[in-house]
């Protein structure tokens, strides 16, 4: 009849007006999961823009790479371990010269750390400038090797957790969680716990000596870069009984957040929410188990403020240490 229109011919013009929904090319790109090992052996699973992400900073790396490799080939291969007395060709000590150069290669190898040191490099760079080397040089060649004998089979209440939370330490982990990396990490972790009496064993060195395992190669360089991390690098009492240093820390990263984030920081206290509930976490782990590997090892943190974590920064230093941004 006219005027009347059909149920076909009303539901043809009410769709007509019903925008049609099909999902973007990024809704479809974000369910598909991608999985992967990433440089240090851990399975990273994300979706294809995550993936991308991932192979954008790995691009920075690389050209940071080659910013490193043409110091060192203008340099020579230890420009950053340049002494603090050099002599002229006619054996005369040029101070102010020395100065100079000095400072422009600090000036300079801040500025590189910051963007992140080379994983071919990082064992070398992190074991020479965080002090390892020196403290390894202080004791007889043989003294990793005669500890971890010495201690090898004495129970103690710092052995009994440490194989108890071998198992939990990266579950998964192609190397760590296998019987070889277990006895790695072990004779790490009770080597320390002796040296140490004072710190023994805390949970969340397992996994920072885990990480150290991974980037350093070999296990006597873990144990120096552990050792200086506890002794020198990180604020006293972190890892001790009471870990009076942990407290200073999130005391001093609640002040950051409010100074750096006042309106997270104003959130989270009308919720209620004490940050140090997620933070202490960050900060016994020095981060290796919140941030994937290849982010976690080139995290600065300041000294000046207070935490002053793994990683990059221990390649710094401590001169160039307290003027490290977060």
């Amino acid at each position: 009849m006219f005027g009347i229109q059909s149920k076909r011919d009303l539901t043809t013009e009410l769709q007509s007006q019903i925008p049609i929904l099909r999902p973007s090319i990024h809704a479809r790109r974000a369910n598909i999961v991608v999985k992967f090992q990433d440089l240090y052996g851990f399975t990273v699973e994300g979706n294809v823009d995550d993936v991308n992400v991932l192979n954008e900073v790995r691009e920075k790396v690389r050209n940071q790479g080659r910013v490193w490799w043409a110091l060192e080939a203008s340099k020579g291969a230890n420009w950053y371990l340049q002494p603090d007395i050099l002599l002229t060709g006619d054996g005369i000590v040029s101070k102010t010269s020395l100065k100079i150069s000095a400072l422009s290669n600090a000036i300079t190898l801040k500025r590189l750390i910051r963007k992140g040191i080379p994983p071919v490099l990082r064992p070398k760079v992190w074991f020479s400038l965080s002090g390892a080397a020196k403290k390894k040089s202080t004791v007889p060649e043989s003294y990793y090797g005669d500890l971890t004998k010495a201690v090898d089979g004495m129970v103690t209440p710092a052995t009994r957790q440490i194989d108890h939370d071998l198992p939990r330490t990266f579950p998964g982990h192609p190397w760590l969680d296998t019987p070889e990396g277990h006895a790695a990490l072990r004779r790490v972790l009770v080597g320390y716990s002796f040296r140490d009496s004072d710190v023994g064993y805390c949970q969340g060195l397992n996994y920072v000596a885990a990480l150290l395992l991974l980037v350093m190669k070999t296990e006597e360089d873990a144990f120096w870069m552990l050792a200086v991390l506890l002794e020198n690098v990180l604020v006293r009492d972190c890892y001790t009984t009471n870990l009076s240093g942990c407290h200073v820390e999130q005391r001093v990263f609640k002040d950051l957040l409010s100074q750096k984030c006042p309106r997270i920081a104003t959130h989270l206290d009308d919720m209620g929410f004490d940050v140090s509930l997620v933070a202490t976490e960050w900060f016994l782990c020095l981060f290796s188990k919140s941030l994937p590997s290849e982010q976690v090892v080139p995290v600065t943190v300041s000294k000046k403020n207070g935490h002053c974590g793994l990683l990059e920064i221990t390649g710094l230093p401590h001169a160039l240490a307290k003027s490290t941004y977060l």
